[in-house]
């Protein structure tokens, strides 16, 4: 997710986008320098075993869940049913939400049933899962609860984590700390790649917990060369290239495989969050504000489709925008305590889990949904 950080951290100049060659892969040591940006850790060149191989579009497994146990119908209240049900919207796929101030992440079919629960545990009231996406060719989830300082893999059919990076509550830039990460995925070799927002950096990790490349130099988040400034999103790509958005100074790039800078520019939105990749090679990124936008650009930054809409309040920080392979928009509507599928022709709202602006937890209902993914849908 994308929350604003502490009052030092917000008061970062906004510098501009550094050039492409001062990028380098560094190792998250001990040696980290502050905001300002001296004393900035020695660059670490990565062997090239250790690089992922590029993934392609026909490489990629296609996912599908494990057999789930079957659940109760789910029933839902006049308020809930009334909201906006074209299951078709969603193309065949059902929706993973990183529901947050539950501290749960539910799977929900078109038809609005609840397919699977996952509760977390140990963690504060509202500070649950900011993220959550799909791993291990749909059996495993990696989702990020940023405000936790955690990143966590939970095996679908048992509903138990697996594997864990990070010091629960305690935030940090040493081995095994983190400081507000977001976006956490799993890469075709089975490392994950996180942005690590407050130490202004992208990590990959190791299954034994290492850290082998990174992107930004540890705590340094002045935007000068080298560094990232407040990066929010980290989207791979199939080709291994990597898509960030930086909350400072509102920027987008995309880092190739060997993870140098090959596109890089300014967005029209104030506090661009999670970009995504479109069937086209197009971009959408959110624009996590109130009144919240969702626009899609070309790789040169010019903008394609904007959604702002105004008519009862419009959207509340939304801060994840995907486009469907039917072509429809998937987003959360993160404060109006709602997932919504547009459709992009009309910028109709076709398809709606949550009540607009009614937070809870019963079916039907949602508590600042701060995440989401899609997976084939499950034929019961």
């Amino acid at each position: 997710m994308r929350r604003p950080t502490t009052a030092a951290f917000a008061a970062l100049a906004l510098c501009a986008m550094a050039p492409a060659a001062a990028f380098a892969d560094t190792a998250g040591a001990s040696g980290a320098s502050g905001a300002s940006g001296a004393a900035a850790t020695a660059p670490l060149v990565v062997a090239s075993a250790q690089v992922p191989a590029p993934a392609t579009a026909s490489s990629a497994p296609a996912l599908a869940l494990p057999s789930l146990p079957a659940l109760p119908p789910t029933t839902l209240d006049k308020r809930a049913a009334a909201t906006p049900h074209d299951a078709a919207a969603l193309g065949g796929y059902d929706v993973l939400i990183a529901d947050r101030g539950n501290e749960r992440l539910l799977l929900v079919s078109p038809q609005k049933q609840i397919l699977w629960e996952y509760h977390f545990h140990g963690v504060p009231g509202g500070q649950g899962a900011d993220d959550a996406f799909f791993a291990d060719n749909g059996k495993t989830i990696i989702t990020n609860l940023e405000h936790g300082q955690v990143i966590e893999k939970i095996d679908i059919a048992s509903g138990k984590p697996v594997w864990s990076y990070g010091d629960l509550g305690h935030q940090g830039w040493r081995h095994g700390q983190l400081d507000y990460p977001d976006d956490a995925y799993q890469l075709p070799n089975g490392n994950i790649i996180t942005a690590d927002i407050r130490n202004c950096r992208i990590i990959e990790i190791t299954p034994d917990k290492h850290i082998i490349r990174q992107a930004g130099r540890t705590r340094d988040c002045s935007g000068g060369p080298g560094t990232l400034a407040s990066p929010n999103g980290d989207r791979p790509l199939p080709d291994g290239h990597v898509l960030v958005s930086e909350i400072q100074g509102h920027k987008l790039m995309e880092l190739n495989a060997a993870w140098k800078p090959v596109v890089q520019f300014t967005l029209p939105i104030s506090y661009p969050s999670d970009p995504q990749p479109t069937i086209d090679g197009h971009i959408i990124v959110a624009g996590y504000t109130r009144p919240g936008r969702i626009i899609e650009v070309d790789r040169q930054g010019h903008v394609l489709w904007d959604y702002h809409p105004r008519q009862g309040g419009g959207l509340d920080r939304p801060s994840l925008a995907e486009e469907l392979p039917n072509g429809n928009v998937i987003a959360t509507d993160d404060l109006n305590q709602r997932i919504v599928v547009i459709d992009k022709k009309t910028d109709r709202i076709l398809w709606q889990y949550g009540v607009k602006g009614v937070r809870g937890s019963k079916p039907g209902y949602l508590h600042i949904p701060d995440g989401l993914d899609i997976i084939p849908e499950v034929t019961q």
